[in-house]
């Protein structure tokens, strides 16, 4: 009886043990991977400022429209500029009347200097022949010190003039360089109310109408490639470091939920953003679907290591000590390399052991 009792009680046991989930460790590659949220964005897309405030006059072009570099987007106006404009280009043709002597500024100056020059010629001939009558012992010393004195006085007055006027046509130089100076600001002032495109793209969004103010503080226009698009990625601030140009992508979209498309790391931006403690990481693809829109969103597992043929067991039949459990009862293995899913198996299992999942 005793012997009927026991063996009865070994039998449940054994049939509720075999009850329990088990598997048995398998060969497999092991991929290790890093989880991040994807959104599709045009490569080398910015978003394009106006450098002065105004009323946007005309907008050239429409949203899905394809622009080549300098192509004019939006013309925006502000009258104070053109009457600043319009003032320079006054003060630089008055200036260049002046330096050039068509207003008479250094015309009537030149005349002055021409007289002088003759008074002065007059003088000298009168004196230099009163002083060898002079050293001849012939005229008087009165006659000499008078045409001495025009003489000097000539010279003295022709000196004056000629500084006079070299005094005044480098000053009306002076004004002619900064009336061009002005000017040249006041038109580049003013082609910034033209706002052009900076590269070959597609226009992506307008933000203002027609009529709205435009200032220097918020971007009137989204403009990127037409065909090239880039995945920009966040990562969580404890991966980044695991992350490596070059790396294989596997990505899904909302858009295409069936599909999964590969890609590779390009670039990583060293800031990080303070507000959700994310880095962005750049991928391209290596084959993109045939259509793709800026905002296309979706998830994204970064590669960061693979191993093939390895033995595994899922994570949920590893205990918190590193031990599982087999038909020869509690087993102490020597575990890898790890995803969220799986454990890589060094040492403790072989193949044909049977594990069983921790009861909760």
């Amino acid at each position: 009886m005793k012997v009927f009792l026991y063996s009865c009680s070994l039998f449940l046991i054994v049939a509720c043990t075999n009850q329990r989930d088990n598997i048995q460790p398998k060969i497999q590659t092991l991929t290790a991977s890093v989880y991040a949220s994807a959104m599709v964005q045009p490569d080398s897309m910015y978003q394009v400022y106006a450098v002065v405030s105004g009323i946007l006059d005309q907008v050239f072009v429409e949203e899905g429209d394809v622009v080549v570099k300098d192509q004019p987007l939006i013309q925006i106006t502000n009258k104070t500029s053109k009457l600043n404009n319009d003032n320079a280009q006054y003060a630089l043709e008055l200036a260049k009347d002046n330096y050039s002597g068509n207003a008479a500024v250094l015309t009537s100056l030149e005349e002055d200097i021409a007289m002088a020059q003759l008074q002065y010629k007059n003088d000298s001939i009168s004196f230099f022949r009163q002083k060898n009558l002079w050293e001849k012992h012939i005229g008087s010393q009165q006659d000499y010190d008078t045409k001495k004195l025009r003489y000097e006085l000539a010279l003295s007055s022709l000196k004056r003039m000629e500084n006079n006027y070299n005094s005044k046509k480098n000053a009306l130089q002076v004004a002619l360089k900064q009336a061009q100076i002005h000017y040249n600001a006041t038109v580049v002032t003013t082609n910034d109310f033209l706002v052009k495109s900076k590269m070959n793209g597609k226009v992506y969004a307008l933000f203002k109408e027609p009529g709205e103010i435009v200032t220097t503080a918020a971007p009137i226009a989204a403009i990127g490639s037409v065909n090239q698009f880039v995945i920009q990625l966040l990562v969580d601030e404890v991966d980044i470091v695991q992350i490596a140009p070059q790396q294989n992508v596997l990505m899904t979209l909302e858009a295409y939920a069936d599909r999964v498309f590969k890609g590779k790391v390009s670039k990583i931006y060293p800031k990080k953003d303070e507000r959700n403690q994310t880095f962005i990481v750049e991928a391209v693809f290596d084959q993109a679907p045939k259509i793709l829109y800026p905002g296309l969103s979706g998830e994204a597992n970064i590669i960061i290591s693979q191993k093939k043929n390895v033995l595994t067991i899922p994570k949920a039949y590893l205990r918190a000590d590193n031990t599982v459990e087999t038909d020869a009862g509690i087993v102490e293995v020597e575990t890898g390399m790890q995803n969220l899913e799986a454990v890589e198996i060094l040492s403790g299992l072989t193949k044909g052991t049977t594990i069983y999942k921790p009861e909760p």
